[in-house]
């Protein structure tokens, strides 16, 4: 193979007239031998007349192979297709020695040609082929060793490109299909999954390849579960749709998608509920660039809406989300007028404005601060944000004559410990106020827990922690969360609101909760790698390629999350989708506590607010000290008690 290196790397023009050089000499040499074994003798060598159907058959015959496109064929890629035109270029070269013979009358026998054409086949067709098979041998000593799991047509395809790379080398398929045991499939054997350990050691396999794209989660789940103690890592295919619609190509190769391991497959929209508010409407959603507002906006517009509305606050969010969307519609034909629009939802005359004057009829409000720790410690902003921008959005949709109003909740605001959880409560609270207050506009509430890859979630986190050699950080062993992926969380949300008729408060089944620590042993398995737990904690402790370490919960944040606060609940049209009868109160009660929380919010008074959360009935438990920054920067001895805390709080606010 380091002989072939300089060749290889000739440019194409010298490569061409090598391979015409080539095959000069090997027609020459395969005439030669064509006639030594017909004759039995060198005395044709002496026959002048014997050499004359060389200058006539070498340029025909290389002129015809040009024309057949032997030379535009990349040896080291050479395919079925390009044998066959070998085999077309010799039997003409063949021919053209039949023709050539009979018109000069030479004195070369009649069945010369035929062996000539044998003769030429092995060394024309040969010397490419043992090329090919050189550089080939020479490349599997640098690729990994990998098996296929799924002899499918993904998986045949998987094989083809793989073997034109330079990364990886197939040794086998594993399947479970019984009549595909032992079978050959693109040259490698079938085997059956039981056989993987063995093939592992026997083959040096490095890693495993899923080409299963079609099977359902819960299938995957199965053979991820399989596949998690041989600790050799997993990758897997895009899924056909992506390879199809020329987002992904076929390989690809991912990591193991979350979904795969929660093993849970969505059920598929109802059509009439996702068009129910939707189709034909101007639509418009806030915090239109985060997860879920992005992911809304994503699925409505393919629900042909009149117009669709963005509002956000973040500029490069909002260009991000609306570049996407009008790619989306020139790709999938839609015609939808999308208006990017900057703004705030704590501004009502901003917002009322905008639904004025588009003619809003459906608004999905998704606009929120939602990251725990981080509304901990900005406890004024987060409360104006997500209390005051619900009220401020839904009291503009009421005056601008909205028919729909769908608040995206979260299982925070069960019985919060955190002021985020306590926040999306009172959000909850306002929009229930506001459903009794009138009825030009229906108002729901959606609910449901974690979604998969959004900002803040812990899966990225711990993919680059594995890379980065370790450690995964989960705050407690017991720790456990409930997981949707994006796109179900939306399609939920979108037909939940078609079913509301005022007040609803809806939420989303979210299968089983997952315990974090499990979840981070179980990427770091399928990765390779072996995880560490430290003694006396969950899992098993010793020695391990990654450890797992605890750092303990942070400010506001539980061990468990809830997705009811009350006991009675009621299955809906979709099996995905409950509606629960919880408390709530009226706009007046509403209001007032709005007004005095909003007045601690104006004057910093953290712990005001803290009294205010604790009185309104919103079951708010909170587990920590006060951790917002600003007050904590006012009160660095942090008193937390009575009246010290208002001495404290008449001092200067700074000391710089």
């Amino acid at each position: 193979m380091t002989l072939l290196k300089p060749l290889f790397r000739l440019p194409r023009r010298q490569k061409r007239l090598l391979q015409l050089a080539a095959d000069s000499l090997l027609i020459i040499l395969s005439f030669s031998m064509a006639m030594l074994l017909r004759l039995d003798s060198w005395d044709f060598a002496r026959d002048p007349k014997v050499w004359m159907v060389l200058p006539v058959m070498i340029p025909v015959s290389l002129a015809i192979f040009i024309r057949l496109g032997f030379y535009r064929a990349v040896i080291r890629y050479m395919s079925i297709k390009a044998i066959k035109t070998v085999l077309a270029g010799v039997l003409a070269s063949a021919l053209t020695l039949v023709v050539v013979n009979y018109l000069f009358d030479l004195p070369v026998p009649r069945s010369v040609p035929f062996i000539y054409a044998m003769l030429a086949l092995l060394t024309i067709g040969g010397v490419r082929a043992a090329l090919r098979a050189m550089y080939i041998k020479g490349q599997l000593r640098y690729k990994t060793r990998v098996l296929i799991y799924g002899a499918g047509s993904a998986g045949r395809q998987l094989v083809q490109s793989l073997r034109h790379g330079t990364e990886y080398d197939p040794v086998g398929f594993v399947d479970d299909a019984p009549h595909l045991e032992a079978a050959f499939i693109q040259g490698l054997k079938v085997y059956s999954p039981g056989e993987i350990g063995r093939l592992i050691k026997d083959y040096g396999v490095k890693k495993v390849l899923m080409a299963i794209p079609s099977a359902p989660r819960a299938r995957r789940r199965e053979i991820l579960e399989r596949l998690e103690p041989l600790e050799v890592p997993v990758q897997t295919i895009p899924g056909m749709a992506d390879v199809v619609s020329g987002r992904a190509q076929i390989n690809d190769l991912r990591d193991v998608a979350v979904e795969d391991l929660l093993g849970r497959d969505p059920v598929p929209p109802d059509a009439s509920l996702m068009g129910a508010n939707t189709t034909g409407k101007v639509v418009m959603v806030t915090g239109a660039g985060g997860s879920i507002g992005s992911e809304l906006c994503r699925q409505i517009l393919r629900q042909h809406p009149a117009q669709l509305l963005l509002l956000e606050l973040s500029e490069f969010s909002l260009y991000r989300i609306e570049q996407e969307l009008g790619q989306i519609a020139r790709e999938e034909g839609i015609d939808c007028p999308v208006k990017a629009l900057l703004g705030s939802v704590q501004y009502r005359n901003r917002v009322q404005k905008i639904m004025t004057v588009f003619c809003v009829q459906t608004v999905y409000h998704a606009a929120a601060y939602k990251h725990v720790p981080m509304v901990e410690h900005n406890v004024v902003e987060g409360l104006r944000n997500n209390v005051m921008g619900t009220m401020e959005t839904a009291w503009a949709a009421v005056e601008a004559g909205v028919e729909s109003f769908v608040l995206v909740s979260t299982d925070k605001a069960v019985r919060p410990t955190n002021v985020m959880g306590a926040s999306k409560r009172l959000a909850e609270l306002v929009c229930q106020g506001l459903a009794k207050a009138q009825a030009g506009t229906r108002f729901s509430m959606v609910r449901f827990g974690n979604v998969l890859g959004s900002s803040g979630s812990v899966v990225p986190l711990f993919r680059r922690q594995i890379a980065a050699g370790g450690p995964v950080t989960v705050t407690d062993p017991e720790i456990t969360r409930y997981f949707m992926t994006i796109p179900e969380a939306a399609q939920l949300v979108i037909q939940a609101g078609a079913m509301a008729r005022g007040g609803d408060v809806f939420v989303l089944d979210m299968g089983e909760p997952v315990k974090i620590a499990e979840l981070a042993g179980h990427l770091i398995r399928l990765s390779g790698l072996e995880p560490s737990y430290p003694d006396g904690q969950a899992g098993s402790a010793g020695s391990g390629d990654i450890e797992i370490r605890y750092t303990g919960l942070r400010p506001g944040e539980k061990l468990y999350e809830e997705l009811l606060i009350g006991e009675r609940v009621e299955a809906t049209r979709h099996p995905r989708i409950m509606t629960a009868s919880e408390i709530s109160l009226r706009w007046e009660e509403v209001e007032g506590l709005l007004e005095s929380l909003f007045d601690a919010c104006r004057s910093f008074d953290a712990p005001r607010i803290r009294e205010l959360l604790e009185q309104a009935p919103l079951g708010y438990q909170p587990q920590s000290e006060p951790v917002d920054l600003v007050w904590a920067q006012q009160t660095p001895t942090q008193a937390s008690q009575g009246d010290k805390v208002i001495e404290l709080h008449s001092q200067p606010a700074s000391t710089c």
